[in-house]
């Protein structure tokens, strides 16, 4: 299968359109401007619907209504833009109602930087908004991913009527790379029969709502949800494991640092230094139990979380699935400034030493 040089925006965007993508709400905002560019030429085209909204607010709403009428929606933006769409996002979690969400993280809080960055992990796992909902939260590492997460993630929140975010950092929403456009598989979903049409011949009308008044009724709404994002948990948790077998310091990272810290390992590994690397593929659901169970092999002596922010974020979730059987030791910059090979090999190295 040949490959084609694509830039991770435009990609991004091309991948949605490929995967059925119906209607596209969204506001310019570096570093991902070029996904709704690239959306308002080319969606179009093949019978989509492009709306540039008025504002980030109005764009996730407006992804509220067009996934209640059973389209496939999407929207994306970047950090500060994100964190504007959190009241929708809850409400379209609420309603149960799929959609895809696009961040292409920069460096935070507040405006920031228009860098890469990945200061954004607690609000896409944790939820922004307000409420107990989950959005399941796929993190690529390089464009071939990002495409192929893209595609696969409107099949699963299809599957769940669930929201589910992609994130990126602005680095592969910024570079080419050469990708393949390899069929995506399908899954099996249920019919949208819940779905807001407008038909006459039904016995009753599909209304589409995240508002229990009764205290029971909201109560058993959430238990539900509940049932459901366990489910997900079980189904859905994803993971990759490099070297992992022999070795003494592992590293934990995600995106573009774990794209990274695959080159401080070779280069540790011909040191002599047993590394290997863990990645979080879902950064919701947090494959916990996997990276539990190789905290307790009796070769691993210790973690070294590596992140694009300032005191670490997914540094929580490594702790809690470690439960201190090991002791973990971080790395991280925040604002756009990368983590380097050099620094890995020099952190990974100290952390093993104070083991020895």
């Amino acid at each position: 299968m040949e490959k084609e040089l694509w830039k991770g925006n435009e990609a991004i965007a091309e991948a949605a359109i490929r995967a059925g993508c119906d209607c596209f709400f969204g506001y310019p905002i570096t570093p991902q401007s070029e996904v709704p560019e690239y959306m308002s030429v080319h969606l179009p085209q093949h019978g989509g619907v492009f709306v540039q909204s008025e504002s980030e607010v109005a764009a996730i709403n407006m992804v509220y209504g067009a996934a209640g009428s059973g389209m496939r929606a999407m929207t994306s933006s970047s950090s500060p833009g994100i964190s504007l769409k959190q009241e929708g996002i809850s409400y379209i979690a609420g309603a149960e109602l799929p959609c895809v969400i696009v961040n292409c993280m920069r460096g935070g809080p507040g405006l920031g930087t228009i860098q890469p960055g990945q200061g954004d992990y607690y609000q896409a796992t944790r939820g922004g908004g307000n409420g107990d909902y989950r959005t399941l939260v796929l993190a690529p590492s390089n464009v071939q991913e990002t495409v192929d997460f893209v595609q696969e993630a409107f099949d699963i929140a299809d599957q769940y009527r669930n929201p589910v975010m992609i994130v990126c950092d602005g680095l592969i929403g910024q570079m080419m790379e050469p990708i393949e456009w390899h069929p995506i598989p399908k899954r099996k979903l249920p019919p949208k029969d819940w779905a807001a049409t407008g038909r006459k011949s039904r016995e009753h009308n599909n209304i589409i709502n995240s508002l229990y008044m009764a205290p029971e009724d909201c109560d058993r709404h959430n238990h539900h949800l509940a049932e459901k994002y366990a489910a997900m948990a079980k189904n859905e948790t994803r993971w990759q494991e490099h070297q992992c077998q022999d070795a003494e310091i592992v590293i934990t990272a995600y995106g573009t640092p774990a794209r990274i810290a695959l080159t401080a390992l070779e280069a540790l590994r011909a040191e002599g230094v047993k590394v290997g690397l863990f990645r979080p593929v879902t950064l919701w659901p947090f494959p916990e139990r996997a990276l539990h169970n190789l905290a307790a092999a009796s070769h691993v002596k210790a973690f070294l979380d590596v992140e694009m922010s300032s005191s670490g974020q997914m540094l929580d979730d490594v702790r809690l699935a470690v439960e201190g059987q090991k002791p973990i030791h971080y790395l991280g910059h925040a604002g756009g400034v990368m983590p380097t090979v050099e620094e890995m090999v020099d952190a990974a190295k100290a952390a093993l030493k104070e083991v020895k």
